[in-house]
């Protein structure tokens, strides 16, 4: 196999250099396969890896004139490997080299993708077991529910992300495809063989059925499965800027010595990271719009979709890898409030353990229908002054402290009996 050409950050991938590099390596692959099953001289192909290169600049000072950007590369090696030159892309078309080397592009890009998804499932991993009891209260349409723990609503997050994890691996193997099948697909001037052995020694494997581009579906996928990476932390980063509005804050972004929050107010900590997760979900999102577009081609191949990937993929790729990054640093030094948290689940005197004591009132032999009115009257009396105390109210109606005793009020006020079941949750995360 040919060693990859790999580079650290995620932007190299997506330059011009990294790009050659990889239609180069296709070539050469392709020189090799054909060598092996004896249609080339072994010869050619060793002068032709000792001195095959490019330049940059001057290939795209060649493609000023040609118009015509594989054109311009081949013309460009040729110039640094001479006669053997002539055994280069031999029965190919320019296709087979962007398509082949586009895969090694994405792969490479998702393997650091992949590598970011599993430190982010880490970073959430230790926030959930942190928080394992902290408790908070849930809520539903924006309003106060029940108890639950931060850590249970971090493990939620967990789940979501291992799924998407999972659909990166599986993802991998959908995108590392090549095709060496010359115009139009058909194989009439290249060997099936030859690119059997060519992706064979680039890690890719060929395509099932290619017309002279892999088709678009595959992209389509690849784009479709960042949005989703992305809208997962776009959802983490809305229940990050929910939290830490000013009448909550039950979490808050870290807030570094010198920073600041606003050119008018002094006193302004905003939650920029998680807006600016956010807002980059979006772009990712459309992105994954436009590679739908790009699925139907006229026939065989048009080159309608490649203006268009040469946007979306760079872009998406890299805001994912950025947007990853973010979200581990975001999580890993968030700032948690349980004080906070206790304050806003008791207010109105507990309101939110109306459902415990309307279960305990039809326990003791209570229709459903009038359980419920006796305990909306009071939760909504409660709710509607403001310093309403639920639990005080409760515990002076007559028509409940006929059925319960005391103490029987008080159980349904512990917000314990909410996080009961919590530990099987995360036995099955493995936390």
């Amino acid at each position: 196999m040919i060693e990859r050409y790999t580079l650290p950050e995620m932007g190299n991938i997506w330059t011009d250099t990294y790009k050659f590099q990889t239609w180069l390596q296709v070539e050469i692959a392709v020189c090799e396969a054909q060598a092996d099953l004896g249609y080339i001289p072994a010869e050619a192909v060793r002068e032709i890896k000792a001195k095959a290169n490019f330049d940059v600049n001057r290939v795209l000072e060649i493609e000023a004139e040609v118009r015509h950007d594989v054109i311009a590369f081949l013309t460009n090696v040729n110039e640094y490997v001479g006669d053997s030159g002539r055994y280069i892309h031999l029965g190919m078309t320019s296709s087979d080299v962007l398509d082949t080397a586009l895969a090694l592009q994405m792969v490479a890009s998702l393997d650091l993708i992949v590598q970011k998804q599993q430190e982010l499932i880490t970073v959430i991993r230790e926030k959930a077991r942190e928080h394992r009891y902290t408790v908070m209260i849930g809520r539903s349409h924006g309003i106060h529910a029940e108890p639950i723990t931060f850590g249970f609503k971090l493990a939620g997050w967990l789940a979501e992300v291992l799924r998407n994890q999972q659909r990166l691996h599986t993802l991998r193997q959908t995108i590392a495809v090549g095709k060496i099948s010359g115009a139009v697909g058909t194989y009439a001037n290249i060997e099936p063989k030859v690119e059997a052995l060519a992706c064979e020694k680039l890690g890719l494997q060929p395509d099932t059925a290619s017309t002279q581009v892999i088709s678009r579906d595959r992209h389509a996928d690849f784009l479709q499965q960042l949005a989703l990476v992305t809208a997962s932390l776009e959802r983490f980063a809305v229940e990050i800027r929910n939290l830490q509005r000013t009448d909550v804050l039950e979490v808050e972004e870290f807030f570094s010595k010198g920073q600041k929050g606003s050119s008018a107010m002094p006193h302004k900590r905003n939650p920029i990271r998680s807006e600016r997760l956010t807002g980059m979900a979006r772009i990712v999102r459309s992105n994954a719009v436009a590679a739908l577009e790009n699925v139907a081609l006229w026939h065989e191949r048009d080159i309608s979709h490649s203006s268009v990937e040469r946007v979306i993929l760079p872009d998406s790729c890299i805001l994912t890898h950025f947007m990853l990054k973010e979200a581990i640093n975001l999580i890993k030094n968030l700032l948690v409030y349980p004080e906070n948290m206790a304050e806003n689940m008791n207010c109105y005197g507990g309101v939110v353990f109306s459902q415990k004591v309307l279960l305990a009132l039809i326990d003791k032999g209570i229709n459903r229908e009038e359980a419920y009115q006796i305990v909306q009257a009071n939760a909504h009396t409660a709710w509607n002054q403001k310093d309403g105390n639920f639990h005080e109210l409760i515990c002076k109606d007559n028509r409940v402290t006929e059925k319960l005793s005391p103490q029987e009020i008080e159980t349904c006020f512990d917000p314990q009996n909410h996080l009961q079941h919590l530990d099987q949750i995360y036995q099955r995360l493995g936390i």
